[in-house]
């Protein structure tokens, strides 16, 4: 009995030193959504004090304190949604790629067609642009102007300023994808990482604070990005919960304009779902998923023309799927009269798919004298009308159709690629031509359509 009063003592001591050991707090893993730790200026001396002002200054701790302790409201800030959130982290210079010009012809890169570097956004984009809006965007984000005029044109962006940060970023990347740098608008738009987080959220009404067009160009941006092409039909039904949800509240609120917008919104999603199988390749799940959309009959159905280019948007899928019939099911009015222009560029389109150019070709003629009988010269209808004449052996009248375009200003990717693809055919001194086209549109004066071009619209 004395000995196993003896040796419990010891024993109980062991545990007791054992259950006091200091274990090291598990180190915060930092990702743009955090807050830095540089911008904390009380000095820290213990590790578990750096991990607990980490926690403390994370968005998502913060938001979610906020919501659980209620904050009386004025009728000043219901009126006006205020957020204090910081959103520097979209400001790191490292984000940003910088743009090479030697990716645009000589042409377009005379200084004396440049636009100057204190010239605001709105007018770089007002004529077309791209490039030199997407480099002034970035020197706003990253307040970095290379002169007291430039950052006199683009200030510097408060990183409280959710509302300029985003119009900025949105500006950034949809340039970048209008210069055919789609690539690199991927990468950058990692950097919001995930959209549908609670951070995004305004502390005071819940309303996202990023725009709806950014939302949506960033799902398929970060898909490419992160290489999971699965993370954009996921993120677009997200989207659609949301619209659905915004539709049920205008009902109630009869708000009739409100509940047409996010109608034809959760209409577009239903398309880019679509799409985006497509780009996975599974066509089978694709054309499953449109067959749920109806022949040209959303369950939430949108007025007016929109309606008319959302069911010729899910023809469009349709053919590249290759259901000819189920595409001209989505465009065939009721009657089946086909006087609509929707339907009658989908019957077009499904001659050529079918091999039937000189079908097509009538069809196409005869669209577009009626087009400009109305004075409209649409470009889709000369391109296509050229492609036919060019299936047909007629490549001389389909390059006049084509060269005609650009002398009337037309200078889309589609048109210029056509163009100097039957430069190609026509003669192997194609460069010089081509050389000579891009002289040509770089002489053109801007426009809304985008007037700097890439080596690859003329095959350079």
């Amino acid at each position: 009995m004395d000995q196993s009063i003896q040796r419990n003592p010891p024993k109980g001591h062991a545990r007791n030193k054992s259950g006091a050991r200091p274990s090291r707090p598990r180190s915060s893993t930092k990702g743009p959504l955090d807050a830095d730790e540089a911008s904390i200026t009380s000095p820290i001396t213990s590790q578990a004090a750096r991990f607990s002002s980490s926690q403390q200054a994370s968005p998502r701790t913060s938001l979610s304190a906020a919501r659980s302790s209620p904050v009386p409201r004025s009728p000043a800030i219901s009126s006006a949604p205020i957020t204090s959130k910081d959103f520097s982290f979209l400001l790191r210079p490292e984000i940003y790629h910088q743009l090479s010009p030697l990716s645009i012809p000589a042409p377009f890169r005379n200084p004396s067609r440049q636009p100057a570097p204190e010239t605001p956004i709105p007018e770089l984009l007002n004529h077309g642009h791209f490039r030199a809006a997407a480099i002034a965007a970035v020197q706003a984000l990253t307040s970095s102007p290379v002169s007291a005029t430039t950052a006199a044109a683009h200030p510097p962006v408060d990183p409280t300023d959710h509302a300029r940060v985003f119009e900025l970023l949105y500006t950034r990347l949809a340039c970048l994808c209008l210069i055919d740098a789609t690539s690199l608008a991927a990468q950058e738009s990692k950097a919001l990482e995930d959209l549908n987080s609670a951070f995004y959220l305004d502390p005071m009404t819940g309303a996202h604070l990023v725009p709806w067009e950014l939302r949506v160009l960033g799902v398929r941006l970060q898909a490419i990005g992160f290489g999971d092409p699965r993370r954009a039909v996921m993120s677009y039904y997200e989207l659609a919960r949301e619209a659905r949800a915004q539709i049920a509240l205008a009902g109630k609120a009869h708000d009739h304009s409100a509940a047409e917008l996010w109608k034809h919104r959760l209409s577009e999603l239903g398309i880019k779902v679509a799409g985006a199988l497509i780009e996975m390749d599974d066509l089978a799940g694709a054309a499953e998923h449109l067959a749920t959309l109806g022949d040209g009959h959303q369950p939430f159905k949108v007025d007016g023309d929109g309606q008319e280019r959302l069911a010729t948007s899910r023809a469009l899928l349709w053919l590249h799927l290759g259901d000819v019939e189920a595409a001209r099911r989505c465009v065939r009015g009721k009657e089946g009269k086909g006087d609509s222009t929707g339907e009658r560029i989908v019957n077009a389109l499904a001659d050529m798919a079918d091999g039937e150019y000189e079908s097509a070709l009538q069809q196409w003629q005869a669209l577009r004298d009626s087009m400009e009988e109305n004075g409209i010269h649409d470009e889709m209808v000369g391109v296509n009308l050229a492609v036919c004449l060019l299936y047909t052996g007629r490549m001389p009248e389909a390059r006049d159709i084509l060269e005609g375009l650009v002398d009337a200003g037309q200078t889309s990717h589609t048109l210029l690629f056509n163009l100097t693809t039957m430069y190609e055919l026509c003669t192997d001194r194609h460069k010089s031509l081509k050389v000579k086209l891009a002289e040509r549109v770089a002489s053109k004066p801007p426009s809304q359509q985008g007037w700097e071009k890439m080596n690859a619209d003329f095959k350079l």
